[in-house]
């Protein structure tokens, strides 16, 4: 009885696992294949278990710079970033991270750590109240209370993330119930009754937007991120072509239809191109695929689209007439709609003289800039960038001038070769950004394309690009200023240039050798030329300080309250 009872024991504590276990089977059930995580007292317990994962850990040197990483990260492979923070401040500093993947519809699991629970709500060491802090910037959120749920939140948070419009779900996991140990749960199904997005298109809303392709005299398409979530870029560009209907982009949607494809009009919204926002504002049909119409493409609603019929697809009925009514609204997933227009095979539009009109705002007002003056201008920057890396660089921005200069002036023939933080803004998101891309894709080249002001805001990560020898190529586009801030000044404050030029600078060279990274001054095209072919095809590190026209601005421009059709800036 004696032997059997131990042999009892025995099983029993084999069997035994902890929260932490769990946590991290469930995170390899899921091919997790990299984390981006920063380690404390909360979850000290996880950090033990991870010291034997084969997981890749990347520890970033914030946690700011870990989450935008993890951004990167899915963005450019598809796959939900994941990230762990400790509790109360390192909690809080991710905060920005996920509300700018949740205004983006990036997928991340994100797993913060917590006080224990006998102590939540005492305002014990390094508590916050995270789940009340992050319910309006995620898609959805979790404490665990027991650890028999740990593998089914889990599995769930993945597909909540990842389905339907993605986005960030955060999962607070208390020290102690990391730390407990339990027999392993049942695994389950993923059951969520109340969360089931509509991923086919009602046929008769198909139906409908056929025919008003076949009767329309100027139609467009204006593709969003959603064609690149949906992987639909193939299915837009083979009906684009099936019906013979010009393409617009968003500035996230960049890399959904080639560039160089003859129906591409070119981005639209307060930055982009002459032709492009005629093209809107002219146009008798929209047909508005995986966009969601924010101002900064809008500009002034009453002179949005004033002529034309709205179709909207897009996977999230929230966003469908939230901002412009819509005359044919169509929830699903931007490949299935597609693939059913491409089913219909519809009659053409007889549209001959809008595209010539079309072809003609593209040959009269291209983007362009002044090159007879003296010094090296950002535009030209970025047209050298692209030309010397064919195209075909995966381009991270952070956000502000450079971020516009380089969707305008980096034409994207692929899709998700395009990173950047378009609803949130923010600054210091660029070059974390492009550690997460660079994982994702080892092979390709990453060009991390940010400002002198917004690099200086996560300075810090040059340490983990040496330590993993990423071959990030750092591009900073130096003009001594918070760049767009003293744009603005200038044209709507008079040129009283309040606190946006920044005078005093560090040797961003020698902040980048003290890490062990090589680095180089360019003040002139003759010495970019004689540099860029060797160092963007290096397999090391890179940075690269160009000192551009502290006074170039970005045109075109529409400026606040104004309609697309009031550009400033079309012509010299």
């Amino acid at each position: 009885m004696l032997q059997e009872a131990a042999l009892t024991e025995t099983k029993t504590e084999t069997e035994s696992v902890t929260g932490a276990d769990l946590l991290l089977r469930a995170l390899e059930k899921e091919n997790v294949e990299v984390i981006f995580g920063y380690p404390g007292g909360a979850v000290l317990p996880i950090y033990d278990k991870l010291y034997d994962s084969k997981i890749l850990h990347v520890l970033p040197r914030h946690e700011q710079g870990g989450i935008h990483a993890a951004e990167g990260y899915a963005r450019i492979s598809g796959k939900p970033g994941v990230v762990i923070a400790t509790s109360g401040p390192g909690a809080t500093n991710i905060v920005t991270g996920l509300a700018d993947a949740m205004m983006d519809s990036l997928p991340l699991i994100v797993f913060t750590g917590q006080v224990a629970t006998g102590v939540i709500g005492s305002d014990a060491f390094q508590e916050a109240d995270i789940l009340g802090i992050t319910t309006p910037i995620t898609k959805y959120n979790y404490q665990i209370r027991s650890i028999e749920d740990i593998p089914r939140v889990v599995k769930e948070a993945f597909y909540i993330a990842s389905t339907g419009r993605p986005g960030p779900v955060l999962i607070d996991v208390p020290k102690d119930i990391a730390s407990l140990a339990a027999e392993p749960p049942e695994e389950q199904e993923v059951n969520l009754p109340g969360y089931q997005p509509t991923l086919k298109p009602n046929y008769l809303q198909i139906r409908k937007l056929t025919e008003a392709v076949s009767r329309a005299k100027k139609p467009v398409i204006l593709a969003g991120a959603g064609v690149l979530h949906a992987r639909a870029s193939e299915e837009l560009k083979e009906y684009a072509e099936q019906q013979q209907i010009p393409v617009i982009h968003t500035l996230l949607g960049l890399g959904g239809f080639p560039a160089n494809h003859p129906l591409f009009i070119g981005m639209a919204g307060m930055h982009g191109c002459y032709a492009a926002n005629m093209g809107l504002t002219e146009c008798d049909l929209l047909i508005n695929i995986g966009a969601r119409f924010d101002d900064r493409l809008t500009g002034n609603l009453n002179h949005f689209a004033p002529n034309a019929t709205v179709a909207h697809i897009d996977i999230d009925p929230a966003e469908i007439g939230k901002n412009v009514p819509t005359t044919i609204p169509i929830v699903a997933d931007a490949k299935e709609a597609l693939e059913q227009l491409i089913q219909q095979d519809g009659k053409p539009p007889a549209h001959k003289e809008w595209i010539e009109t079309i072809q003609q705002w593209q040959k009269e007002f291209p983007y362009f800039y002044d090159k007879e003056t003296t010094g090296l201008k950002p535009q030209k920057v970025m047209e050298m960038l692209h030309s010397k890396t064919g195209g075909e660089a995966i381009v991270v921005t952070d956000v502000g001038q450079h971020q516009m200069w380089a969707a305008q002036y980096y034409r994207f023939n692929k899709a998700d070769r395009w990173v950047t933080s378009g609803g949130l803004g923010t600054m210091g998101f660029g070059f974390p950004a492009s550690i997460g891309a660079q994982l994702a894709d080892p092979d390709a080249c990453v060009l991390a394309v940010c400002g002198d002001g917004g690099f200086q805001m996560s300075t810090q990560e040059l340490a983990v690009i040496k330590e993993l020898n990423l071959p990030v190529k750092i591009v900073i586009l130096n003009n001594m200023a918070l760049g767009m801030v003293r744009q603005w000044q200038e044209i709507f404050y008079e040129s009283r240039f309040s606190h946006s030029k920044i005078p005093v600078q560090p040797s961003f060279v020698k902040l980048a050798e003290a890490y062990g990274i090589e680095g180089y001054v360019i003040q002139s095209e003759e010495e970019a030329e004689a540099i860029l072919d060797d160092v963007l095809h290096s397999r090391e590190p890179v940075l690269l300080d160009f000192r551009v026209d502290p006074d170039e601005n970005v045109y075109p421009m529409i400026a606040p309250g104004k309609g697309l059709h009031e550009m400033v800036g079309v012509k010299p």
